[in-house]
């Protein structure tokens, strides 16, 4: 199944989060699934919800 350009997008952000975290050590590469569910909901609940920008009244 082909991933939206958003999806790709969410799947790549959420990665670079989780290698950055393993790298100072907030993660261990044992609670990878975990950490690595819980940051790509985040991010993509973060994504949902935002909002486009009103453009300005004049």
């Amino acid at each position: 199944m082909k991933k939206t350009p958003m999806e790709e997008l969410v799947l790549r952000a959420s990665k670079e989060i989780v290698v950055k975290f393993i790298e100072v050590g907030r993660v261990s590469p044992t609670s990878f699934p975990e950490a690595f569910s819980s940051i790509y909901r985040t991010v993509a609940d973060t994504v949902a919800g935002a909002k486009e920008p009103e453009p300005e009244k004049q």
